[in-house]
């Protein structure tokens, strides 16, 4: 997967999801959590000719911390299924 950066502003930020688009829905609810994040969407576009992307806009502080932090949480809770799984699966 890869993102590219579309539009930075000083509360809100446009990314692009390149390849692997299944981390767009977990990623989204957790930006929606953040009590900073003042609006998450998905733009999807054309399906085949469109890359989907997400808009985040912040109520305080930079876009960029606020999907830094998301991805940091995803991170831990893939991690801790991981775990469970692999604990399960003895």
């Amino acid at each position: 997967m890869e993102v590219r950066l579309l539009d930075l502003k000083k509360t809100q930020m446009r990314i692009e999801i390149l390849g692997d688009e299944t981390i767009i829905f977990p990623l989204l609810n957790q930006l929606l959590k953040d009590k900073d994040v003042s609006d998450a969407r998905y733009v999807s576009g054309h399906p085949q000719l469109d890359n989907p992307e997400i808009f985040v806009r912040v109520k305080k502080g930079r876009p960029q911390t606020v999907l830094r932090r998301a991805a940091r949480e995803l991170s831990k809770e893939f991690a801790q299924c991981k775990t469970l799984i692999e604990k399960k699966a003895k």
